[in-house]
């Protein structure tokens, strides 16, 4: 039988173990331990402060950038737009500031805002798909050509109510040019129901699915969508997936399309950065919010008005940073067509395009 002595000693010894383990941790690998956690420690506080600088140092880039873009924005944009009409569209938590600014952007490049659509909540809500898709259904002139989803239907009658009268509907099979050419005469007298398309505007409107500004009905040369602001109620996987729904729809009624974010849209789980993988025939830019995005967002929009859509911007598959060649003016200052125009504004066939074009030469 085990008496208390031995329960005791047992104890005690291992108590003293431990004791010598920790003396002789602490005095045998204290110096080598401490001398490691020194380096690494010295070592991230210099990859910190490079890290720092780098840092301070972009900023400091971006900055120049910015307001190297204010002093030459003028003479960069002037007469990229001559003559175009541009329907605004601001999604859903898009930054008010960011609208404002790209709608000045491009009246600065001669083109005339003739409209904006705020897209609300309701519309890029999931759980209101079955309303959209009624909504579109009723309003739209020739109910048999609706095709897809819902938001895809309510994209198609929106774009079709902002296009030009002058536009056909749909654009090139294979994805190129702007799909802007002119109808024949009976069939723009028949697409200039401008009382129409107004309607169907004011019946999404009435739905609570838009807010109107200005009279983009069938005014619409070309389209700027400006993207939810980072955080915001639109910027949700959901809202994303109608929205890319809606711009592909808008670009393939109107025209050239430019869907414009922040640098943070162009991230992972960003609108922008969806938008991209599905490669679309738009064109996106990931720099908007800040003067030279801004800048950039306008010469894309004016480039796609001869070319397919591409990626603009520093987020991931971007084809550069602005367009290359940079687009030139639509009209040389005698009020001849320039050589980046894109020939769709013929002297003389009595559209609203000359009107624009004839007041600004007056001006």
């Amino acid at each position: 039988m085990i008496d208390f002595r031995y329960h005791l000693v047992s104890i005690v010894a291992v108590f003293l173990a431990l004791t010598v383990g920790l003396v002789l941790g602490t005095t045998m690998l204290q110096d080598p331990l401490l001398n490691t956690l020194q380096s690494e420690t010295a070592d991230l506080r210099g990859q910190s402060e490079q890290l720092r600088t780098e840092r301070d140092a972009a900023e400091r880039v971006g900055a120049g950038a910015d307001t190297f873009a204010e002093a030459l924005s003028e003479e960069v944009l002037a007469r990229r737009l001559d003559g175009v009409g541009v329907v605004v569209v601001a999604a859903p938590g898009a930054d008010a500031g960011v609208v404002t600014a790209l709608a000045d952007r491009v009246e600065e490049a001669d083109g005339e805002v003739v409209g904006r659509v705020d897209l609300t909540p309701e519309l890029v809500d999931g759980d209101n798909a079955t309303f959209v898709g009624e909504l579109a259904f009723q309003v739209a002139r020739d109910p048999d050509r609706l095709t897809g989803n819902a938001h895809e239907r309510a994209g198609a009658e929106l774009g079709r109510a902002l296009a030009h009268a002058g536009r056909t509907d749909e654009a090139p099979a294979d994805g190129s040019g702007t799909g802007d050419g002119r109808k024949d005469e009976g069939e723009q007298e028949e697409h200039r129901d401008d009382r129409a398309a107004a309607a169907v505007l004011a019946a999404f409107a009435e739905g609570g699915l838009v807010a109107l500004q200005g009279e983009p009905a069938e005014a619409a040369d070309a389209v700027v969508v400006v993207a939810p602001a980072f955080g915001s109620e639109g910027d949700t996987e959901t809202a994303h997936a109608v929205l890319t729904t809606l711009v592909s729809a808008l670009r393939a009624q109107v025209g050239p399309t430019v869907l414009a974010g922040d640098a943070a849209s162009a991230g992972p789980g960003g609108l922008l950065a969806r938008a991209r993988a599905q490669e679309p025939a738009y064109s996106t830019v990931d720099l908007a919010g800040r003067p030279m995005g801004d800048v950039i967002a306008v010469l894309a929009l004016a480039a796609s008005l001869r070319e397919p859509g591409a990626a603009y911007g520093v987020g991931e598959g971007v084809v550069g940073v602005v367009p290359e060649p940079l687009p030139g003016p639509r009209y040389t200052g005698d009020g001849d067509e320039g050589d980046s125009g894109s020939g769709d504004f013929e002297d003389g066939d009595g559209s609203d395009h000359d009107v624009r074009r004839a007041t600004r030469g007056e001006e």
